[in-house]
């Protein structure tokens, strides 16, 4: 039985679109994101058959979205250790193979001497006991795939919380990645989740540029923000929210949490129950700043932000305290692409009148003047 909440099939349009015409044209593609910005929910609403169909039409049947959750990798050793690359490789390589397991069985594309050899890869793949198989693993992964890709199917990767990957894998890994790519160029692509552009990721942990570089390029032509729901989408998660919890806020009180937030999807789930719990009665003598000072009150609301603003690399997070008046503004190439980012990210926009910028939504504003990372 599937438990999982379902949105309408107009969720995340223009982002599901820019995703799904990736998928059709067989290209990767870089989703971006910040914390409280809801990517579980969109890529769970990938996931959807029905979803798929809207932009891949007769292909949707074919096209298999594997879910990679780095945060399901389970322990590694240490770095210094000997043979930690080659352990780390097969690990990664392993949660690949587990979740395509876990995505396509009972395997009904395969016959049944094919699935039972797919059944065999992956036990092999799993087996720890031959020291040989961590640096096998790869070739265990690219049999199992042949088996479904040689079927004319498209499989998708989709890697949630890239980072945790980047973090723990070694650059041998992503172009082994590179290489499985090259070899099924029309069937076989990955799709990144991530608080920040990818090249960026690899420049704040220090990975080699030129071992990463092949990785990496993949990206380059579609790389997708998403940001804040839009109004529609907006309002029905208010809705849904208030048919779960019991609770019902006034019309008014709703359309000044949507502005208050941003409609930011984590800001809104926290900002919904410190109104309810507010018990105001005149919501005609409020406005949207005067309810981001009850929001920012609330624990929930400010763990929310605090999610955004950690998110955040320091040269972001120097701009929106330059912008609260916190310290003095420097601009450099690198303040400007800070900006260009922060932008993108509808956490910053220009003022049309003063041509100033202003922070967004109003209370992350606040939150920023709180001054974050002071002792």
């Amino acid at each position: 039985m599937n438990n999982k909440r379902q949105y309408p099939l107009e969720f995340r349009r223009e982002e599901v679109t820019q995703i799904l015409r990736c998928w059709d044209a067989s290209e990767a593609a870089s989703v971006i994101g910040i914390g409280s910005v809801g990517k579980s929910n969109l890529i769970q609403h990938l996931t959807r058959a029905d979803v798929k169909q809207t932009v891949l039409g007769s292909q949707a049947d074919s096209t298999h979205v594997v879910v990679v959750d780095a945060n399901m990798l389970g322990p590694l050793p240490s770095p210094s250790l000997p043979d930690s690359q080659q352990f780390r490789v097969w690990a990664g390589f392993e949660l690949i193979m587990h979740r395509i397991f876990l995505a396509l069985y009972p395997f009904p594309q395969l016959p049944q001497e094919e699935a039972k050899r797919f059944y065999d890869a992956y036990q092999m793949l799993q087996d720890g006991n031959n020291p040989l198989f961590s640096y096998m693993g790869v070739r265990y992964l690219e049999l199992g795939l042949e088996y479904f890709l040689r079927k004319n199917l498209k499989i998708v990767l989709i890697f949630d919380e890239f980072e945790e990957l980047l973090r723990q894998m070694p650059p041998k890994f992503f172009q082994i990645l590179r290489g499985l790519r090259d070899s099924h160029k029309s069937n076989f692509l990955y799709t990144t989740f991530s608080r920040s552009p990818i090249p960026v990721l690899v420049e704040r942990y220090g990975l080699p540029l030129l071992d990463m570089e092949p990785f990496v390029e993949l990206f380059t032509d579609n790389i997708i923000y998403v940001g804040p729901y839009n109004e529609t989408d907006g309002r029905q998660m208010l809705a849904s929210i208030s048919r779960r919890r019991d609770k019902t806020l006034p019309d008014l009180a709703n359309a000044l949490l949507l502005e208050a937030t941003g409609r930011f999807a984590g800001l809104l789930r926290g900002g919904f129950n410190a109104l309810a719990e507010a018990n105001i009665v005149d919501w005609g003598t409020y406005n949207a700043e005067r309810v981001a000072e009850i929001l920012i009150a609330n624990q929930a609301v400010k763990a929310e932000c605090a999610s955004i603003w950690t998110g955040l690399n320091r040269s972001e997070q120097y701009v929106l305290k330059a912008v609260a008046k916190l310290h003095p503004y420097t601009v450099s190439a690198e303040t400007e692409l800070a900006v260009s980012m922060l932008v993108q990210k509808r956490l910053l926009r220009v003022n049309r009148t003063d041509k100033e910028l202003v922070i967004e939504p109003p209370v992350f504003r606040l939150y920023v003047r709180s001054n974050p990372d002071a002792a």
